[in-house]
Formats: structure tokens, sequence, C-alpha cells
């Protein structure tokens, strides 16, 4: 796999809409299938959310698909069309399709819950499970903007200032986590090279709307993760999870922000193993 600067460079995809997404394909290609799908914010890519993590599932036997959503790391990065959603789910499908995945496990934080959550809900026949860890799409807007690491992150992406390795080096220590040393130089470093191919078009016309109605339609075992000192999803998203999916297994973090995969990695890959083998 070649290197693109600080990040591996692996396939894009040649979508039927006409956009071109990347995303690393590793392990078997025969070997069950798990997607990692990344959250937001400044400098995202699939690499940098789940590097701890595929290479173990990877060992284990899976095949890995890890894409780069629309309007982040190296895939297109569109200016004129909106990003509802369903546009972010119609990109994952293609891909999946582009890749000959037919049938897989899910795993999505944030932004990337959501899109598994559409993904499932939409074609029911193509998700076996879902992983989700603090997923968006289960609370209303007013709820999200109480959250201190949500507005933190939006101050970052209105100010029109640059986002320097500093500011975002403290968005990540004190929006996205409990313990700020997981916002390491390396993180930040390779963040920073995405940013500066970024446009903010994607975070002005992003649109999630709430799935939590739409919850008790879901078919697949479904494996939570939530942070109990999480900053950027409120609360009410853990009952929204426990009260609506039918086959739920909901993981409660203390010492938790906003990525588990993150900073509790190896509880979260052996649960992650756990779950796919045996649901």
């Amino acid at each position: 796999m070649a290197m693109k600067g600080l990040l591996p460079e692996g396939r894009y995809a040649d979508c039927a809409n006409g956009y071109r997404i990347h995303y690393l394909d590793e392990g078997p290609a025969d070997a069950p299938v798990v997607v990692f799908l990344h959250g937001s914010g400044p400098g995202a890519s699939g690499y940098s959310n789940f590097k701890g993590n595929y290479p173990t599932l990877v060992q284990a036997g899976y095949r890995c698909i890890i894409p780069d959503l629309i309007g982040y790391g190296f895939s297109d990065k569109p200016t004129d069309v909106d990003h509802p959603l369903s546009f972010f789910v119609e990109c994952v499908r293609q891909t999946l399709d582009c890749a000959g995945v037919g049938r897989c496990t899910v795993v999505g934080n944030s932004l990337g819950g959501a899109i598994a959550l559409g993904l499932a809900l939409d074609c029911p026949e193509l998700v076996d499970k879902l992983v989700l860890m603090a997923p968006g799409g289960l609370s209303e807007l007013a709820d999200y903007q109480q959250m201190p690491g949500m507005q933190k992150m939006f101050k970052v992406f209105g100010s029109g200032e640059p986002v320097t390795p500093a500011v975002m080096k403290d968005l990540f220590a004190s929006g996205l986590m409990h313990d700020p040393k997981f916002a390491t130089d390396e993180l930040v470093a390779e963040r920073m090279q995405i940013m500066q191919i970024m446009n903010g078009h994607v975070m002005a016309t992003m649109k999630v709307p709430v799935l939590t109605g739409r919850l008790p339609e879901l078919e697949c075992p479904v494996l939570g993760f939530w942070g109990l000192e999480e900053k950027m999803m409120p609360e009410n998203g853990i009952m929204a999870l426990a009260r609506n999916v039918r086959h739920l297994r909901l993981i409660l973090v203390s010492e938790c922000g906003h990525w588990v995969m993150v900073e509790h990695q190896d509880m979260f890959n052996r649960a992650c193993l756990d779950f796919i083998a045996h649901g």
C-alpha cells in the first residue's frame, strides 16, 4: 500500500453517481467483510479514525474496507451539491458495489454511525450487523448545539480563521476525548494533511435527520458504545438506542469521550471481534 504523505493511499471507486471515493481494502478477498465509517470534523479520514482497529480484524481473518466519506480524506469534495444523509449513504453503497461487497458488518462512529444506520435501514439485505459508537441521528439539532464539544467544533469551522495544529489539537483534547494524551502530534499531523485539501462545504450543507423513530425497523443485531464523558453527542441518544433497537448490546464506557475506538482501543477491538463472531 503506497503512502500519500502521512496517510496510506488505497483504491478508488468510480461510483455510479459520478463521484470518486477513496477506500482502503485490507485482508483476504473472500473473507467476511467489515466496513468502517468515520466521523466528521477537520481533516477526518477513515485511516485516522480506525488505524488502531481494522488491523486487528484483518489479523483475525476479516476483509476490512475503510472508505473516506464524500467530502473527506482523499475522496471527492464537491462544492455544488448539498450533503444530506442520503447522499452519504448513496456514496457508501455505490463504493461497496464497486468493491464487490454484497453483505457486511458496518462499524460507524458519529456521522459514520448515522450513515451506518441509514445504510442498514435502506439496504437491510446488505448489512449483517451494526457496530455504533455514539452515532449521530438520534437527537434534535437544539440538543447537539448544547454540547460543549459540538460548540467548539462549529466555532473552529465557523470562525473564518485558519485551523492551525494547535487549534486542532485543542479541539481533539478538550472536545472529543476524556484523556488528552490521545491527541497526539501524529494524529494532528495526519488530520492537518487532509485539512489542507478540505473545503467547508461538506460541514455547511450536512443534514442528518433524527432517525429514532425508524430504529425499530432495524432487523440486524447492533452493538453500541457510548463514552460517559461524551462532549459531542447528547445523552438522550443512549436511551434512543436502548428503547428502540430490538437486538442491542450496549456498552457504556467510563473515562471515555467521543472516540471509544481510540481511548479504549483494545477493549473495543475485543468486543467487536466477539460480536461479529457471535452476535
